[in-house]
């Protein structure tokens, strides 16, 4: 065995993170399988044990779901009041963050990791508030169901059928200093439900018809249960080789199978994968390459990869070591990864073989070890051996090398010999061994050291020129130098073989590291692209296109197009499918490249095409592990660029919105008050009768102008306050029916002209919402209608009960919305028409969508079946309280 000594490098890291969190709050996670197995609970009765203590203990934020047990727990324990915050025109109470900080106890209590902060607050999720808390040195416990966990949302999704949109990435519950694991079985839990302490009133009987069924449990339990067992696995693998431990704890099965380049790799990988399903234990496929291997023909590799690639199939974690001893590495591998067992194939062997060339299970049994080996026998036609086909030109040229240089070594010993003794001459021979060793390997090596012995021998022992040997003490002499020529041919070829493995490991490391810096310092799209075509293509050999979604989800080149190589419709299916396509993979063989998804922690940023070169085969291990790794850096990097231009995007926004609403409401009151004097002095004017006709009707013309630029500055005045939040909905039990009407009659002028539908469905319900505020949405849509259909033309207001929704239409038989989105209408300063006569500024539409989102509604427009355009929009109907209905039924 090797040496089991700690690693220098992983002490140090050991070492660096213990520094890093001596300076954080340690993380605390409450972790169970849903809602309702008592973390909440828990957590608060090992906060009430550490406040008797003494410790200082804060409640942040608790969400008791109105659960009186719960509840009662909270009593006598320090509570953070929370802060208030506006939204949609109602109060809401939220975590203080802040006021945490400031407060800064040892331990807070923070519920709901996963929960998504209301918009204004500094943090969008609660897990970025805990972050924030750790970082200030306070220890922080929590409570997360493992539904949240980011990479566990798409699986709990698919088994539920309800998709949880709030997560936690995995990052933080894995970086948890202590995770405990709340469980209760399924029908315990269903019981709790029944009982209602779970979900309280129509929100209990939902969850007991969808998702707290029997089945969802008990996926969901077993989900929290190996997830906590991974967390812990990972802990006692980081503990064991933090502290060199050479010994495998069996606390879970996990198994390793050995891949040789023998034909009865598949049918040993088959084998292994039933054995690991049977046991439900983890498997690794591992292939040892060693100096031997240097000849090896294509027809040998290819059926390892084959192998791999099947072992890769059938859910094994596959890895590839370089190693001159395979029975150590594999040892070695095991215990590093905690495997108690070895899986290995059996082929039939000759005597002589077995005597020249120890077979992988004679070489682990004379290693102490505590691994349980099991032998897979193989069928008869699968184990016979076929000489590797080695390559020739190559090979001989190296045993050519090594006769010529001991010829060479005899001469020149020859001229030695005048001058030194020939004990000393001897070393001449040795070193011309080392020599061959080191450039042409272990065959050459070998014949170089029988060659000198025989040299030696034949030219300088007497009597000289022939093999026969007086002095039976050059016979030991003759014997040490071959056993000594050997062995330092054979470990001069060792080091060769080690030093070419770690070369290869270094210039691999610094491909990547160079990748890394250069995608480090890329500021845009264009600039990581550059980037990974350049060293891409310097890496492998290939030639590499990168391939980039556009605004319709369609990915096309973003670079100019090398070749006719890129298959478009192929890389469109990967970015959908988000799995590898094309040569040498099961999907589409037949594409000339293979394609593979540019996948980031959040999504699928694009597709990396990749034609390969002469001679280099994308299914060997240490290619494919170095290709996902630089998939990974660029996949990540145009993330990061994403967001970054996301924010800048956003930051410019926002400013431009404020700069814009600022000078909106400066303009609006600075133009209000002379425009109602204006308006009033026109009214007064028109008021006034025995005027010319000519002189009267310029006066009516003043006054409509007059009236349109007051109703212009008010939607901006009304746009700028929407948009800084001064506008409250003051909500109210009304009949919308009398709201339609006030706003006809807002209108009757500008309505006489046109013919005026009003269809209201009978016994309709009374609806929560600001009278005010819906006035002057459907003043808006009436005065759109006015405005783009012709005089004469008909116009029709329905309202009518859909499910729990009041929805009110606005319907004309003028020439319908301009083509395009509908969408943009409600933009704001956005005008159906650029180019049309009728005046307004483009605010109506958008101030209706603001005011109908405040109320929770929805607002849509949409061309008519029969001609002109529709607007509809819908309010929550809500439950009026019992004395508001019995005075509309008086």
């Amino acid at each position: 065995m090797t040496d089991q000594r700690p690693d220098p490098d992983r002490l140090l890291a050991a070492l660096e993170r213990e520094s890093e969190q001596a300076a954080r709050g340690r993380l605390k996670i409450f972790f169970g399988a849903c809602a309702g197995v008592g973390k909440t609970y828990a957590m608060l009765g090992a906060a009430r044990q550490r406040l008797a203590e003494g410790a200082d203990v804060l409640i942040g934020v608790v969400e008791t779901h109105g659960r009186s047990e719960t509840a009662a727990l909270l009593e006598g324990l320090p509570l953070l009041p929370r802060r208030e915050v506006a939204y949609r025109g109602r109060m809401l109470a939220e975590f203080d963050l802040d006021a945490a900080l400031a407060r800064k106890p040892a331990l807070i209590v923070v519920d709901e990791l996963a929960h998504t902060n209301i918009e204004g607050s500094r943090h969008r999720k609660r897990w970025q508030d805990v972050e924030e808390l750790l970082a200030a040195g306070i220890d922080v416990w929590t409570a997360l169901n493992v539904q949240h966990l980011e990479s566990l949302n798409d699986v709990v999704g698919s088994i539920t059928g309800i998709r949880v949109h709030e997560t936690v990435p995995d990052q933080i519950y894995e970086r948890a200093d202590e995770v405990s694991l709340i469980d209760l079985p399924p029908e315990e839990l269903q019981s709790r439900l029944k009982a209602g302490k779970v979900y309280l009133g129509d929100a209990a009987e939902w969850a007991a018809d969808n998702f707290f069924r029997t089945g969802n449990l008990i996926a969901l339990r077993e989900l929290a249960l190996r997830r906590t067992a991974d967390r812990v696995d990972a802990q006692m693998r980081e503990y064991r080789a933090d502290r060199a431990i050479d010994r495998v704890w069996q606390t879970r099965d996990r198994l390793i199978v050995c891949i040789g380049p023998g034909e009865g790799g598949e049918t040993l990988v088959r084998n292994a994968a039933r054995m690991a399903n049977h046991t439900q234990a983890e498997w690794i496929a591992v292939s040892v390459e060693t100096p031997d291997m240097a000849g090896e023909s294509e027809s040998h590799r290819g059926r390892r990869r084959n192998a791999l690639t099947l072992a890769a199939s059938l859910g094994a974690e596959v890895c590839s070591l370089s190693a001159v001893n395979p029975a150590d590495a594999l040892v070695r591998f095991a215990i590093n990864r905690n495997a108690g067992k070895l899986v290995l194939g059996r082929a039939r062997r000759g005597a002589w073989q077995r005597l020249l060339h120890p077979s992988l299970l004679d070489r682990l049994a004379l290693i102490e070890h505590e691994l349980e080996i099991v032998v897979v026998g193989l069928p008869h036609h699968e184990n016979r051996k076929e000489a590797p086909e080695r390559r020739l030109p190559v090979n001989w040229r190296g045993y050519v090398w090594a006769i010529a240089i001991c010829a060479a070594t005899t001469a020149f010993a020859a001229l030695l010999l005048s001058v030194f003794d020939l004990a000393n001459v001897v070393m001449v021979f040795l070193l011309a061994v080392v020599g061959v060793a080191l450039r042409f390997g272990r065959g050459p090596g070998a014949l170089a050291a029988c060659l000198s012995v025989a040299s030696f021998d034949f030219f300088f022992v007497p009597p000289r020129l022939t093999f026969t040997v007086n002095d039976t003490q050059y016979v030991f002499t003759f014997v040490l130098m071959l056993v000594v020529a050997l062995v330092i041919g054979q470990l001069a070829a060792k080091l060769k073989f080690e030093a070419v493995t770690a070369a290869e490991r270094e210039h691999r490391s610094a491909q990547l590291a160079e990748l890394s810096r250069a995608l480090s310092a890329a500021l845009s799209t264009e600039q990581i692209v550059d980037v990974a075509l350049q060293n891409l293509a310097g890496i492998f050999q290939a030639r590499v296109s990168i391939l980039l979604p556009d605004a319709d989800a369609k990915v096309r080149p973003a670079h100019a197009p090398d070749g006719d190589f890129v298959d478009l419709a192929v890389a469109q299916w990967v970015f959908e499918h988000e799995q590898a396509a094309g040569r040498g993979t099961a999907t589409l063989p037949a594409a000339k490249a293979r394609y593979l998804p540019l996948r980031a922690p959040m999504r699928v940023r694009g597709v990396l095409g990749l034609l390969p070169g002469h001679g280099l085969v994308l299914d060997e291990p240490a290619i494919t592990r170095q290709l996902e790794t630089c998939i990974s850096q660029i996949a990540q990097a145009l993330e990061r660029v994403h967001y970054v231009e996301v924010a800048q995007e956003a930051l410019v926004s926002m400013e431009s919105e404020r700069l814009r609403n600022s000078l909106l409401a400066a303009v609006s009151h600075d133009l209000r008050t002379p425009l109602t004097g204006l308006v009033g002095m026109a009214d007064t004017l028109a008021a006034r009768p025995s005027r010319p006709p000519e002189e009267q009707e310029m006066i009516l013309g003043m006054r409509d102008t007059a009236h349109r630029l007051t109703a212009q500055v008010s939607n901006l005045l009304d746009m700028a306050r929407l948009q800084t939040g001064r506008i409250e909905v003051k909500r109210d039990w009304c009949a919308i029916e009398e709201v339609i009407e006030t706003a006809s009659r807002q209108l009757s002028v500008q309505l006489a002209s046109h013919a005026l539908e009003t269809r209201i469905e009978p016994d309709l319900p009374l609806c929560e919402f600001d009278p005010v505020l819906i006035e002057r949405v459907l003043v808006n849509l009436l005065d759109n209608a006015i405005k783009y259909t012709p005089a004469s033309s008909r116009i029709r207001i329905s309202a009518e009960q859909q499910g729990r929704m009041l929805q009110v239409s606005v319907d004309d038989d003028g020439p319908g919305l301009p083509t395009g989105p509908t969408e943009r209408l409600f933009a704001k300063f956005e005008r159906g028409d650029a180019e049309s006569a009728q005046p307004g500024v483009g605010l109506g539409l958008a101030i209706c969508r603001a005011i109908v989102s405040a109320h929770g509604g929805q607002i849509e427009a949409h061309n008519r079946a029969n001609g002109g355009a529709g607007f509809r929009f819908s309010l929550p109907l809500g439950e009026p309280p019992e004395s508001t209905n019995l005075e509309k039924d008086a």
